[in-house]
């Protein structure tokens, strides 16, 4: 089990800001996105998005990162500054 965390735009378009995700094997990122993109348009369209960043366990990752039970993978928005 890893706990998924959405944030800021991304929890408003997905209508939940945290959700445990069963996981058997580790698996990286790109793996565990392709997985939730099947629940919907709506998660393809928003984690599909080459420009949402991801931190596992609060650590800024790449798509190659890999996840294993009992962590904690954020995805957000691209920070803007102004």
């Amino acid at each position: 089990m890893i706990k998924l965390v959405f944030l800021a735009s991304i929890r408003e378009r997905l209508g939940c800001d945290q959700q445990d995700y069963p996981i058997g094997a580790s698996l990286t990122v790109a793996e565990l996105i392709e997985q939730l993109s099947s629940r919907g348009d709506d998660w393809q369209q928003v984690l599909a998005d080459d420009k949402v960043l991801v931190a596992v366990n609060q650590q800024m990752s790449r798509r190659d990162a890999l996840v294993q039970s009992g962590d904690e993978v954020a995805f957000f928005p691209p920070v803007t500054g102004g």
